[in-house]
């Protein structure tokens, strides 16, 4: 049952899986329905589904994730979109004050099946507030699970299982993967939701990545290769929770860890991962957990961004720092 799509195609047939198997669950956003969002992922949905399940909304953040909120609590489970990740901060307060804290305060009574969809990330040549990496900001935040696909078999597989669970979910999708293609089994038992996958085997360095960075590590762990250095590439998958464990299980093997992300590398969720693996693998390592990421300035105009997001060379000058140690 494997097919070939690219990832918006199979975030899109991810939810029209989940139209059509539950009828509480529903899609909200600005521009999701007659439009079929900026990126087309949820294109045709309004069609096949009607106006009442697929719901084109005011340009009102914070209405949106609100409007969520009521209708979990009365038993459906709606999909929001954040039409970019740079718009999500009016919905900040609703996020992380309510959405968050629900279960918490009604001791566990009160679910909140509510997946928040944010396109994230640079790398296509976007406008101010278009491109940002604010994964940390709701990592940092109990009661919230913060995922991001890097392919798309992942980007079906977790929709699926964000929309299944009944704590809220903030699913950051990387815009610049969209277009990537992969296969899709759609009869595949999926890995669980918050589980790190080895997509490259390796020995002498761990590159830990998620959401857009997967793909770059895999072309640094190619051209390393061609120099005689065996590096492992490890997608984490989920922001929060980590798995430390599958971590702590590669740099015990490698010895070595390198983590890159595109969000700033001050206080980014490589912080986290470097401090927690240097408690739980002080003995095993060889050298410094070293991270790469964004610099701590706000994103710049489209025609530096190449110069601010994580490249190649950038990459192999940290595994070059930690390998000579």
């Amino acid at each position: 049952m494997a097919e070939k799509m690219a990832m918006a195609k199979a975030i899109n047939e991810s939810l029209r899986r989940a139209l059509e198997e539950d009828p509480k669950v529903l899609v909200m956003g600005e521009d999701v329905g007659k439009l079929g969002g900026v990126f087309r992922v949820t294109d045709g949905l309004q069609k096949d589904f009607g106006e009442s399940r697929v719901i084109d909304t005011p340009l009102a953040e914070s209405g949106i994730v609100g409007t969520a909120i009521g209708l979990a609590l009365r038993g459906y489970r709606p999909v929001v979109e954040i039409q970019f990740d740079g718009f999500v901060f009016p919905a900040y307060d609703q996020i992380v004050t309510q959405l968050a804290k629900m279960h918490a305060r009604s001791l566990g009574k009160v679910k909140m099946p509510v997946v928040v969809r944010i396109p994230y990330g640079g790398g296509i040549g976007a406008v101010e507030h278009h491109s940002e990496s604010p994964e940390a900001l709701f990592a940092h935040v109990a009661g919230l699970k913060v995922v991001s696909p890097s392919n798309a078999s992942d980007a079906y597989w977790m929709m699926q299982q964000a929309i299944q669970s009944d704590d809220p979910v903030i699913y950051f999708e990387p815009k610049r993967r969209y277009w990537d293609k992969g296969e899709v089994d759609l009869e595949a038992i999926p890995a669980p939701l918050h589980k790190a996958q080895v997509v490259r085997e390796g020995t002498d360095l761990t590159l830990a990545a998620y959401g857009p960075m997967v793909k770059l590590c895999q072309e640094v762990a190619a051209a390393a290769a061609e120099e005689g250095k065996s590096l492992e590439v490890l997608d984490l998958r989920s922001v929060s929770p980590l798995d430390f464990d599958a971590i702590q299980a590669s740099v015990e093997k490698t010895r070595r860890l390198v983590v890159v992300h595109e969000a700033p590398v001050f206080l980014g969720s490589g912080a986290e991962i470097a401090a927690r693996i240097t408690e739980r693998c002080f003995y095993h390592l060889e050298a410094p957990v070293l991270r790469v990421g964004g610099y701590h300035a706000p994103y710049p105009p489209a025609r530096l961004e190449e110069e601010y997001l994580p490249d190649l060379d950038r990459v192999l000058d940290a595994v070059d720092r930690s390998l000579a140690y």
